[in-house]
């Protein structure tokens, strides 16, 4: 099954979905991220570096101006790792990478995802991803 479409952003349809979930309590942020060869700053040209770089390197940059701003609103990476084929799903697809990053609630996330500081700086992440899925987890009720 050939890759068909990409992603890298949300959309106005499921940025309105994701608020109307109205998820209450603690979410977690299942990214799946897979790198372009070499960043691509076409989109942000003031955060590219002097010489190109690759997507992962251009994802650590993310990650390294990301972090102490997660840390300052409570949330946390739960799981950070290495990806790589499917074991059941798509033989012909992977993702290089999986963290799972844990909020206090949708809220906090919506406040990180429009703060100032942030997008100053989330192009390196534009740069950086050939493609990516972002699904928000919410713990249920044990039944």
């Amino acid at each position: 099954m050939p890759l068909s479409e990409t992603f890298v952003h949300a959309t106005q349809e499921s940025g309105r979905a994701f608020v109307m979930r109205q998820l209450q309590g603690p979410v977690v942020m299942l990214n799946l991220l897979r790198f372009r060869e070499v960043a691509d700053y076409s989109e942000h040209p003031e955060l590219a570096p002097e010489s190109p770089i690759s997507g992962e390197q251009a994802y650590r940059l993310y990650a390294r101006h990301t972090l102490p701003i997660l840390a300052g609103i409570g949330s946390q990476v739960l799981y950070d790792g290495t990806g790589g084929a499917y074991l059941i799903g798509p033989t012909d697809q992977h993702w290089d990478r999986v963290l799972l990053v844990r909020h206090p609630d949708a809220a906090t996330f919506l406040s990180f995802a429009q703060d100032p500081v942030y997008l100053a700086t989330a192009g390196h992440r534009t740069a950086a991803l050939a493609d990516a899925r972002l699904l928000p987890l919410q713990t249920t009720s044990p039944t």
